[in-house]
Order: C-alpha cells, then sequence, then structure tokens
C-alpha cells in the first residue's frame, strides 16, 4: 500500500473508473476511498460533475503498473516518487480561537493578567486569551464599556487558556524584565555623613530654648606681684629706730 495520497483522489479515481479494467477494491486502495464510494462514481451516484484526472499525465502511475493491476486483481497498484519534492504548508499561528460561550470572560481574563502580572506584554495576553490590543488598552485604561463591572478572573479557571501556556508567557516576560535586585547595606562617604552631622546639630540648635539670662564670662583673676620678704623686715627695723 502507498503511504501517500494521489493527486486529487476523487478526479484520479473517475478518470481510473472511466477508462481502466481495474476492479473497485484496487481504485479505493489506490485513491485511499471506500470500495462503496468506487462503486457509486461507476453508477453516477457520486462524484458528479468531477473531470476525471489522468494519473499517468500527472506521473502517479505508468501504462505498465496499469497493465499489472488489471492482469491481476490482487495487486495493488503503486504511487510513483515525485521527482519534485513539495514541503507541507506550514499552519500559521493565528489569534487564540476563543468558544462563542467564553468570549464575555474574556475582559475579566485581561484584568487578572494586567493586575498580577504587570510585566506580560499585551502580545502575551493577545496569545493567551485571544483578544485584541485595543481592548487590553481599554481594560487597562478603565475606558472598557463594561468597566464597572469588571471582575478580575484567572484565565485558567475561565478556561480560556492552559496553565502551561500561562507559565510559559510569565517565564519569558521575566527574562525580557528582570526583577532588580535589592542591594545589601553598605557604608555611607565620609562627605555624606559629615553633612547630615552637621544639619541634625543645626536643627537641635534652633529647636533649643532660648537661656532667660546672659550669664557673663568669668573675670581672670590678676596675678598678683610677689612679696619681697627682705623689704618688708626693713621696713618693720626702720619703724623700731623712730619710736
Amino acid at each position: 500500500m502507498t503511504t501517500t495520497l494521489p493527486l486529487m483522489p476523487k478526479a484520479t479515481a473517475v478518470w481510473l473508473v472511466e477508462n481502466t479494467s481495474l476492479s473497485f477494491e484496487q481504485i479505493a486502495d489506490f485513491c485511499k476511498l471506500h470500495p462503496l464510494e468506487v462503486k457509486g462514481i461507476a453508477d453516477g451516484d457520486v462524484a458528479q460533475g468531477i473531470k476525471g484526472l489522468d494519473p499517468i499525465t500527472t506521473s502517479q502511475l505508468t501504462r505498465d503498473e496499469i497493465g499489472k493491476g488489471e492482469a491481476d486483481s490482487n495487486y495493488r497498484l503503486l504511487l510513483l516518487t515525485p521527482k519534485v519534492e513539495v514541503p507541507e504548508p506550514k499552519a500559521k499561528k493565528g489569534p487564540r480561537y476563543t468558544p462563542v460561550s467564553k468570549r464575555q470572560d474574556r475582559p475579566n481574563a485581561i484584568l487578572w493578567l494586567v493586575r498580577n502580572h504587570p510585566e506580560l506584554k499585551d502580545s502575551q495576553i493577545m496569545r493567551l486569551v485571544g483578544t485584541t490590543k485595543s481592548t487590553i488598552e481599554s481594560v487597562r485604561g478603565r475606558t472598557h464599556w463594561n468597566a464597572q463591572n469588571l471582575q478580575p478572573l484567572d484565565p485558567v479557571t475561565l478556561g480560556l487558556c492552559s496553565q502551561t501556556d500561562l507559565d510559559h508567557e510569565v517565564r519569558r516576560a521575566a527574562k525580557e524584565k528582570p526583577v532588580p535586585q535589592e542591594r545589601g547595606a553598605t557604608l555611607l562617604p565620609a562627605s555624606e555623613t559629615t553633612a547630615r552631622a552637621e544639619a541634625a546639630a543645626a536643627a537641635a540648635a534652633a529647636s533649643a530654648p532660648p537661656e532667660p539670662f546672659a550669664k557673663e564670662p568669668p573675670k581672670k583673676k590678676e596675678k598678683e606681684a610677689p612679696i619681697d620678704v627682705e623689704a618688708v623686715f626693713a621696713k618693720l627695723g626702720g619703724a623700731k629706730k623712730g619710736e
């Protein structure tokens, strides 16, 4: 059995029914259809209006391969390997589809994400909830038409996204916007501490109550001249002679 489908299976089956003597089972196996569907094509009940496609001109079968099948009803046709491999189209990632019954919950989910994960970008919220940028801005700016009745609800609980998707977007946002770490206590420079001390002293002086009477500074004692003992005795001696 072939592992790939022929080009336009029903149109190819129409051509094989009309132009070969292959059995319904052989055509059904090659085109990956049900034998009763191939019988319906032969009877004109199925694929009405479909023009047959020649598998020989499209390089899907050869005359010899068809001849082997016509000679042996148990033989299964083999699809030719295409000369040019056409890559399968990759599905584009569009906005997440939200069921109609849950679309009314999207503003509540947006409000929850804006409050609990402010680090998320609008594009990430759009992927999680399947909304538009204008709706996110209206909910964030409280300009939504139903802003007064909105309540923050977890989008995972509402079924709008999975916990895995939410955790993935939060981790991505954390890597792009790391949380600033608090620095430990360090010694202040001497200039700053001196300025603070001077400011504190000035504030204390300004707040202190004024003294009622200013005290006079103490007077300095005058230095006494040294006593001359001989002069004193000389005076005493002169006084006795005069008596």
